[in-house]
Parts: structure tokens; sequence; C-alpha cells
């Protein structure tokens, strides 16, 4: 990047809010502000010269201070059955992934929120990638912004070819808490992308003081990710859990559903594994233990890749769990694999790091950034 860009601020990830500072700053109304987010967000223009409700002389004002610019696709591919993945370019040799699942009238976008992850739960391909760097407010929401436009470039205001967001990409969402937040302001503001609290979902390991903190800030939707009924496997399975164990993790959940005031229920996420949590014994702890919350919860096969020595329980062990859930009265869902075949499934996410140096980098930096947890 030259020296005249390196002067100018990206807008992209700015919320309406420090948008409206913005515009202030450059002695105009702050009404000024929602109608740039509507251009970006809504519409997906980049070049503020096509932005015709703004004169001639604010064009030239905006071009001279502020940039838009999203993370630059390196790759993208389309699985057979119709999920697409993209591997985006953050710079520095730094690449994330982000997947389009269509289903019916809904195209859930998982998003990514850090480069690589430190959390490094034992079933997970990007925890195996180490950590690099938490991404930029506008690297999340470029990822919005990019599938968005992959629908075709003005958008009309009111399409919602995106109609559900899941912050379940790489990374832990509450180790990059500000960002994230930021970007997820955006997702729901009316100027933007106009979604529901409910249709916005972060999803995460369960790190209890970030979790209380995201209480007074916003109300998504929260997903657990708890694949283990009691703190012995799951300290294995995802050992962020040694600091916030589960009665710990599960008080901190029922304090943010009920800050909601909206008759909330939170998803628990259980990733099945085979012989390792999948059995009956381990369904009934889960029953046991999640009595205590109003939730449903999603389970979902574990999708296998190279660096793993876990194995997809066959389809009748999943269903034999899924029914004992249903008998004790959950609302049970089997998570459908999509895009296996483009490594695009649940817990596939790599950005792929090909270079062994820069792979050691990346665990020495998850290391270090674990123990900021």
């Amino acid at each position: 990047m030259d020296s005249a860009i390196d002067k100018k601020i990206n807008i992209l990830g700015k919320t309406l809010p420090e948008l409206e500072e913005l515009f202030l700053n450059l002695n105009q109304k702050p009404y000024r502000a929602k109608q740039a987010l509507k251009w970006i967000h809504q519409r997906g223009i980049s070049n503020f010269d096509q932005m015709t409700d703004f004169s001639k002389e604010l064009r030239s004002l905006l071009n001279d201070s502020f940039y838009i610019k999203a993370p630059s696709i390196s790759y993208e591919k389309l699985s057979d059955d119709g999920t697409k993945k993209w591997v985006l370019d953050v710079g520095e040799h730094d690449s994330i992934e982000m997947v389009l699942i269509p289903e019916g009238n809904r195209a859930t976008l998982c998003v990514s929120s850090q480069v690589g992850c430190a959390i490094n739960c034992s079933f997970c391909a990007t925890g195996k990638q180490g950590f690099s760097r938490n991404l930029t407010a506008s690297e999340i929401i470029g990822q919005v912004w990019l599938a968005a436009n992959s629908f075709g470039i003005p958008r009309i205001g009111n399409d919602k070819n995106i109609t559900n967001i899941v912050m379940m990409g790489m990374g832990e969402p509450l180790h990059n808490f500000n960002p994230v937040v930021s970007a997820m302001d955006i997702m729901l503001n009316e100027n933007a992308y106009g979604l529901s609290k409910r249709k916005v979902t972060l999803s995460t390991s369960g790190l209890v003081p970030e979790i209380n903190k995201l209480s007074k800030v916003s109300d998504v939707s929260l997903t657990i990710s708890l694949h283990a009924p009691n703190d012995e496997l799951r300290n294995i399975l995802v050992p962020v859990n040694k600091k916030y164990p589960i009665q710990e993790l599960l008080s901190s959940v029922k304090d943010y559903v009920e800050g909601c005031n909206d008759k909330r229920v939170t998803t628990f996420e259980y990733i099945l594994i085979d012989r390792v949590n999948d059995t009956l014994e381990l369904a009934k702890e889960l029953a046991d233990l999640l009595s205590q919350i109003k939730c449903k919860i999603n389970l979902i096969p574990f999708n296998e890749f190279d660096e793993s020595d876990y194995l997809q329980p066959s389809g009748n062990r999943v269903r034999k769990f899924k029914d004992y859930l249903v008998k004790r009265g959950y609302v049970t869902t089997i998570r459908s694999t999509r895009g296996d075949d483009i490594m695009a499934a649940c817990g596939q996410l790599v950005g792929q790091v090909n270079d062994k140096t820069r792979r050691k980098e990346r665990i020495q930096k998850a290391k270090i950034a674990a123990q900021s947890i």
C-alpha cells in the first residue's frame, strides 16, 4: 500500500456512530453517514464517485480521506451440494476462509474472525494451523460484503441474498472482541444488512468473561461449542475448559439469555466423534446436564481431516444419540454435512498454510495467544 493510501481510513468496517464522527470531522452533517452505509453495505459500492446523492465536492473529499477495501479473493470453489467456499488473502501471507451455505429460501454465511485459532480444540483443523492474528472489523464485515456482492453489483437495497450469518468460521470470535462486535453491529444496522438479532449467531468455545461482557453490548444469538457433558472429557476436546469449566460456562450463558428478555433459547453444539463422545451413557449425562437451561442441541457428525485420528461415527450411532435426547424432551437436530467435498464443512476451515516455517510461527503465536485467554 502506498503512502497516500496509508494516510486514508478504510471505512468498510466502521459502525454508524464511527462514521458519523468521521463525517463530523470533515464538517459534514451526521446523516451523511447513513447514506454512506447504504451505498457500501446495501448496494455494494466501493467507489465514492458512484455515490450520486453526494455532491461532487463531497465525493472528492471522501476520495481524499477514505477508501473502501475488503480482503481479496484468492480462490473460490463450488461444492456439488451448492455450498460455496472462498479463500481470502488478508496480507502478510495470511489467508482466511468463508463459506456460503444455501438451503431453500435461506443462505447462511459462515464468517471467520481470526487468522487461525489459539483455542486448539482437538477435533478442529483450524486449531492445527496455529494462530497468526485477529482480523480487523473491515476484514470481518468484508467477508459479508464480498459474499453479498457475489450475487451482483449494484445490489438492490432490500435484497437479502444472505439471510443468516454465523460467526463460526476460523477463530474464536470472543478472543477478538471489539472488531467482532463492530462487525455484528453493521450486520444488524437497518442502513446496512438489516439482519435481526436472531439471524446473527456468535459461536464460542466458552470464554466466560467475554460472554459476560458481550451481554452488556449485544443480544445476538449465542451458540456454545460444548462437545462433552463433563469437565474431564471437555478438558481434552476443548482445552479452554480447564480455565472456564462447564458449570461456570452454563451460569454465564443463563445470565446472557436472561438479559435478552425475549424467551431466548440457546443452542449447544455437540460434535459427535466415533467412540469418543457418542455413547448413550454420555447422551444421558448431556441430557441431565442441560436440564438446568432452556436450549436446543445441534449434533454435528465429525468431519475428518488429515491431521486428526478421530473418525466420524456411523449414522446408526448418531441416530441413537439423537433419539435418546429427543425422548428426554430436547429439540435436537443433526447438522447436514455440507461442502465436505471442498473441505468447507464444520471444523475443516484452515486458510491453508503450506510453508512449514510459517506454520511453526503460527503455532508459537497460538501458544502465546492462548495464555491471554
